[in-house]
């Protein structure tokens, strides 16, 4: 028996949920060898099956799960005699590809188990949001976060490669997306080290080296570009735009304005003005 949900794609830019749904798989049921054009993730509830991609082969149980990328070859068949129920969701975004990574979900490794109950109860609760009115796709793009931050705590990827190098990578990249979500708040460096449980000395070391500039550089470069997109609203005031990208202080935001733009924000705004016309 199989339960979907169909919705109409929203195009959102970050993460964008494309399909989810849950089957209860008869004996030897599988689909493909075949294609995506999005990410999709099936999880096991219960039963057993085969997953195949890139000439390799995984034979997963309950609590285990599988990740399909777009464009690749997969295949995968339920158990002749205690198949599986599994639920799949399926997305697609610009940050997608980084999160997966953080939970150790890739091409080459992208098989994964957790006994955490969370990730169950996101998977079901999106079914049964298929039940819902308007707010329905509202609530599966949430519980879509909340799964995918749950794997990215608590899965232990099936083969992952964990050395040094793409745990720091995790990190950096946790970092640039606290960076990118909250650049309007009064934040700093350490902030951002404790967001991802490292010592600031350290972190601003592994940072340098993976992002080639220092946090602090990457937090400023980010909110000037953010300060000039907001120029083009005449509404906004400079004391305005300066509170929006995290300086409650307008005459600081405008010394840092001039030294990385080499204008003052009110030149820059005329300049703006005079080339439109």
């Amino acid at each position: 028996m199989t339960e979907s949900v169909k919705f109409v794609r929203q195009n959102l830019l970050d993460l964008d949920m494309v399909q989810c749904g849950s089957e209860i798989c008869a004996p030897g049921h599988s689909f493909g060898p075949a294609v995506r054009d999005h990410y999709l993730i099936h999880f096991a509830m219960s039963g057993q099956g085969i997953f195949q991609s890139k000439g390799k082969s995984w034979t997963l149980q309950a609590g285990d799960g599988f990740l399909i990328s777009p464009d690749r070859v997969t295949f995968y068949q339920a158990d002749w005699t205690d198949p599986w129920r599994y639920v799949w969701v399926g997305f697609q975004g610009t940050k997608a590809s980084g999160w997966l990574k953080q939970a150790g979900l890739t091409d080459d490794s992208p098989v994964f188990h957790t006994k955490d109950d969370a990730v169950r109860s996101c998977l079901e609760g999106m079914i049964k949001a298929g039940s819902m009115g308007a707010g329905r796709e509202l609530r599966m793009l949430g519980l879509l976060h909340l799964f995918l931050s749950e794997l990215v705590e608590t899965a232990q990827p099936s083969g992952a490669v964990t050395d040094g190098r793409n745990r720091r990578d995790a990190y950096v990249q946790k970092a640039i997306d606290y960076f990118r979500m909250n650049f309007a708040r009064p934040i700093g460096v350490s902030d951002a080290a404790a967001h991802v449980g490292l010592d600031r000395s350290y972190f601003s070391e592994i940072f340098r080296t993976a992002a080639g500039q220092p946090p602090r550089d990457f937090l400023i470069r980010l909110r000037m570009e953010k300060a000039c997109a907001f120029m083009k609203n005449a509404g906004l005031s400079v004391a305005d735009i300066s509170r929006s990208v995290g300086y409650d202080d307008p005459l600081l935001f405008s010394k840092v304005f001039r030294k990385h733009q080499g204008l003052s924000p009110r030149q820059f705004r005329k300049n703006m003005s005079d080339k439109s016309r």
